[in-house]
């Protein structure tokens, strides 16, 4: 299990620049082995570019590393603090992906504008006010702003964290939140542009999508 989780982490981790997700050394991939209650996660100032799967750090709940040679993302703490408090959550992304970081800077939550948004999160993505990064702060903070079923959230003044069962899901909601982001963004100038309004979706009606689209008909059976 512990094996397997270090190559979705590790793949994970390789995939953010692959999706312009993060620039230089920033963002971080984390995935916990619920079982073992051990959290992987990316060493700390390691280019993505040379990113190696032993690179990776194995640490407890408390953060103390159980594995692993290099010192752990600085971001541990709210990785550790989001594993202790949801339960569901089996894998944490945290970016400055420039797109969300955008509205994350205005500290403005990115409203269901269109039905890709409802598809995915269901609700507006939610937005923090600005908070330090000591002791349990930004964890505290997503636990407050977060809304029920939306895997991502915005940090004010900050950047993105996007949370699911796995790596894989985790990743998948980073994508789509920067798409979600850019989309929101051009719309928003070309309302200016043409002296129009944008409005979001009734919530009911995005709800809609989102139940569709989360077991409600879309893909296939499996």
């Amino acid at each position: 299990m512990l094996e397997r989780l270090k190559e979705e982490v590790w793949r994970a981790n390789l995939a953010l620049p692959e999706n312009n997700l993060v620039v230089g050394t920033t963002g971080n991939v984390s995935g916990m082995d619920r079982e073992n209650r051990y959290v992987v996660i990316k060493p700390s100032g390691v280019p993505y570019k040379s990113l190696k799967q032993d690179d990776l750090v194995v640490v407890d709940l408390e953060g103390r590393v159980v594995e692993g040679k290099k010192k752990p993302s600085v971001d541990t703490p709210h990785h550790l603090y989001l594993y202790r408090n949801l339960e569901d959550v089996g894998s944490v992304i945290h970016t400055h992906s420039p797109q969300a970081t955008m509205f994350a800077m205005l500290e403005q939550p990115i409203p269901v504008y269109n039905t890709t948004h409802a598809d995915i999160f269901g609700v507006e993505i939610p937005c923090t006010p600005y908070v330090g990064n000591q002791a349990d702060h930004i964890g505290k903070a997503i636990l407050k702003y977060r809304k029920e079923g939306c895997p991502a959230i915005l940090l004010g003044k900050h950047g993105v964290f996007t949370f699911d069962e796995a790596p894989a899901k985790a990743l998948r909601a980073s994508i789509m939140l920067e798409y979600v982001a850019m989309t929101a963004k051009g719309a928003l100038e070309l309302a200016s542009t043409l002296r129009v309004k944008l409005t979001a979706m009734p919530p009911q009606e995005a709800k809609l999508w989102y139940l569709r689209h989360h077991g409600g008909g879309y893909g296939q059976s499996e």
